[in-house]
């Protein structure tokens, strides 16, 4: 008979977190798969009984004759009737033979080796531009008034689940794990063209479509595809930091468009715009104010655009965020010169991790910016698409912006109103939508000296200064309060603690 492993070396060795989202089968599995590769395991001993390694774990039988089952079906382990499960002789091998490919660290004389220099390699090194900068450990703070990030009590745990599963089944499976190479996924593009676009009043042919890593890559694929030293882009100021390093990356030449309570402001929309390649918008949400731009300046910016021969890239920033159920038409729809680029989102609102953008255009760009995509990653996870697309299909998005419209209105309500009864000095603008509110302190405010106070009492929020061009005087003392991920209860309590800090700057000064 042969000889077995002690249970209780195992013991050693299993770490059980009662804080990990992992399953202890999965554990398990983790455990006994880094023993065979490391090479630790010999071919001619078996692995406890399942009773023994169970009683040692002290974890469920059931628990281990899964696991052990589960490697055995991945080629991990044999099963010998009446003897146990010992390591495959294969996967020995193959362990075995990668730790002996593995060639040794040559030796260096660390005083003599020459280096490349890096930052003389990097001529425009994309960490030094400005950027949002939000604390990786958000969910530890008390009061978390940041933008992009979501509310897990409000994501549709269950309904999404399901389409995943239903992603995964056998037929599924042979339409997105296939190399897609260009193309995209047929059912999201189907979805997008009937459920998403119709929305925003706009149609499209599935050759007009492209999906893309979020809007992030969409905006950086339009960039590369279009811009150079000798581009001209007129930028909303304030405007969203993000899109600006991306054309600033391009090297293209930015011209700031002064914003208003309606957006771009009117002197924005005369022969100033005359010299420029291409206009960057977010008309329905404005990034960072929230204003939403009305349709007599839409047809404005359109005519400068026919007359001035430029190119529009509407961002359809928080366009499904409306209160009141009915998206505005974007630009697009409203566009019969093929004069605008249309970018939006499908997981801003549902799961920002998720990364699903689009662009709609013209089919002449679309078939160059897959050509350019597919220098990059190909296309985006065929399986998150399926997943998604079925999301679509089954009314589950359209349920989940309702109940998100009448989440964020109620938090809405509930932040003006404290900003109103502790911040009476503070100004905003009129939350109509989205998930954030746009604030305008007293002059001698310095908003980033009040981010990092109010970050000492567990209050997040982001300093303004980087929706600038320039980081002015003017610009300090603005600042944005998301309310997407902070509890309803949480938002009275937050603003309170946060007009404290406020009131000691004032003191100090």
């Amino acid at each position: 008979m042969p000889s077995r492993t002690p249970a209780a070396l195992w013991a050693q060795q299993f770490t059980r977190s009662s804080a990990s989202k992992t399953s202890l089968q999965d554990q398990i599995r983790q455990m006994l798969v880094a023993a065979i590769l490391d090479g630790q395991l010999p071919p001619d001993v078996a692995l406890p009984s399942s009773r023994e390694l169970a009683d040692q774990l002290g974890v469920a039988r059931n628990t281990v004759v899964l696991a052990y089952q589960m490697l055995v079906e991945e080629g991990y382990l044999i099963s010998r009737e009446r003897s146990g499960h010992f390591v495959h002789p294969e996967m020995l091998r193959g362990a075995a033979a990668s730790r002996s490919a593995a060639p040794a660290p040559a030796p260096r004389d660390d005083d003599m080796a020459a280096r490349p220099v890096w930052r003389q390699r990097i001529s425009n090194p994309p960490s030094q531009q400005r950027n949002i900068v939000k604390p990786a450990n958000w969910q530890h703070y008390e009061f978390p008034f940041i933008y992009g990030q979501f509310d897990q009590s409000l994501f549709p745990t269950n309904d999404w689940r399901e389409c995943c599963m239903k992603a995964l089944s056998i037929m599924e499976i042979r339409n997105w794990a296939p190399d897609l190479i260009e193309r995209d996924d047929e059912s999201l593009i189907q979805q997008i063209r009937t459920r998403v676009l119709p929305r925003r009043g706009v149609f499209a042919m599935p050759d007009e479509i492209i999906i893309t890593n979020g809007c992030q890559q969409a905006l950086y694929l339009i960039a590369d595809l279009l811009c150079d030293e000798d581009t001209t882009v007129g930028f909303e100021n304030p405007g969203y930091p993000d899109a600006r390093n991306i054309f600033e990356n391009r090297n293209a030449r930015l011209l700031p468009l002064r914003v208003d309570s309606n957006g771009i402001a009117p002197e924005a929309l005369g022969d100033s715009l005359a010299r420029c390649d291409y206009v960057y918008v977010t008309p329905s949400h404005q990034c960072p104010t929230t204003a939403t731009m009305p349709l007599e300046r839409r047809r404005a910016l359109l005519d400068c655009a026919q007359k001035h021969d430029f190119v529009i890239v509407e961002d359809d920033y928080e366009s499904e965020n409306t209160f009141s159920g009915t998206p505005h038409p974007a630009l697009k729809s409203l566009d019969t010169a093929d004069r605008v680029i249309y970018v939006g989102s499908l997981s801003k609102t549902f799961a920002p991790g998720l990364r699903l953008g689009y662009v709609v255009g013209p089919r002449e760009l679309i078939r160059e910016l897959r050509a350019l995509r597919r220098l990059m990653v190909r296309h985006p996870v065929g399986y998150v698409q399926r997943a998604f697309a079925t999301f679509l299909a089954l009314g589950h998005h359209d349920a989940l912006l309702r109940r998100l419209a009448h989440a964020y209105r109620d938090r809405s309500q509930a932040l003006m109103a404290a900003l109103d009864a502790y911040l009476p000095q503070a100004r905003y603008v009129p939350i109509t939508g989205g998930a954030s509110s746009w604030v305008e302190g007293p002059e001698w405010l310095d908003a980033e000296r009040l981010a990092a106070d109010a970050q000492a009492v567990g209050v997040l929020i982001e300093p303004g200064n980087v929706f600038f061009m320039n980081d002015d005087k003017e610009a300090r003392r603005y600042f944005r309060m998301g309310f997407s991920a902070i509890a309803p209860e949480k938002i009275e309590a937050g603003v309170r603690a946060l007009a404290q800090c406020v009131g000691a700057q004032l003191t100090g000064i």
